[in-house]
């Protein structure tokens, strides 16, 4: 039996996104997104605590990081896909129905970022220690979240034959395709990328004394670096930059920010550890 008949002939899409609890609609891409917070705040606890750090501090962050990326990633989607929203025949309150998709990674790292910089700073931490600590961790969030754009039939790939390809009900289906077009499951490929990167960046990290930073900055382009493949694979509506689609220019620019940041945290030599001054300020009140 040949490794091709062991494969399976496509991969189904979930037949509903929604279930009705009463009137409560439970939204799969809302349920999958919260446990992917939940599970990167928990791993985050671990390897802060790990790095010297207080692991109830973690929470406060998050406080302030998950609000912030939340605003950030719908922001980031919004400005990168106005059409949706402003065009033609675009719907401006639809930028609040954030349970129906439509947030970008990008911004909700950014979002995060400015977030969990505000929250640190009010504790009197520093960064470099829990961005680090954090840096698989989103990872794993993340290719928990794409499966949302599982249930949701939505940012698949191009048309392919591959026996992985992907079922897409005909409600979903691009216009110009037949019924029955299987597509690229650009989540799936997400997936694998993610859990592979962040089982690198947990390897390295185990085995090589790093600088506080870096290893945020080498998530920033590992994942960089998957997303522009996977961007490129992509079919629904974007803008488009001298033939290429505006955030796989924006994942070529976190390439190359991930590089730069990853050598001036080398040569800046600061701790990746929570020091013993930074761990006394942490139990004052």
């Amino acid at each position: 039996m040949s490794v091709i008949s062991l494969l399976p002939v496509s991969i189904p899409s979930p037949p509903q996104g929604v279930w009705y609890l009463g009137p409560v609609p439970l939204r799969a891409y809302g349920i999958i997104i919260a446990c992917a917070m939940v599970v990167a705040v928990l791993l985050t606890k671990k390897r802060y605590e790990e790095r010297g750090g207080n692991p109830e501090l973690v929470y406060d962050v998050a406080l302030w990081a998950i609000p912030f990326g939340i605003v950030g990633a719908r922001l980031y989607h919004v400005i990168t896909s106005p059409y949706k929203y402003f065009g033609p025949n675009g719907q401006w309150l639809e930028i609040f129905r954030i349970w129906e998709g439509g947030i970008a990674i990008m911004g909700a790292v950014i979002g995060g970022v400015i977030g969990s910089a505000i929250a640190l700073h009010r504790a009197g931490q520093r960064m470099g220690p829990f961005a680090d600590a954090v840096a698989p961790t989103l990872l794993i969030a993340q290719a928990m979240g794409r499966f949302g754009n599982w249930f949701n039939q939505e940012l698949f790939g191009k048309a392919t034959t591959l026996p992985w390809g992907l079922e897409i009900d005909d409600r979903h289906l691009p216009a110009g395709y037949a019924s029955g077009t299987l597509f690229h499951p650009t989540f799936l490929y997400e997936v694998i990328w993610n859990l592979s990167m962040a089982f690198v960046i947990i390897a390295l990290d185990k085995r090589f004394k790093f600088k506080g930073g870096q290893l945020i900055f080498l998530y920033m382009s590992l994942y960089a670096i998957g997303r522009f493949w996977i961007e490129n694979l992509r079919i629904d509506p974007a803008k488009i930059i001298l033939g290429m689609r505006l955030n796989a220019w924006s994942a070529l620019v976190i390439i190359i920010i991930g590089i730069v940041g990853f050598l001036i945290a080398g040569k800046r030599g600061a701790s990746t550890r929570v020091e013993a001054p930074e761990r006394t300020e942490e139990n004052v009140e």
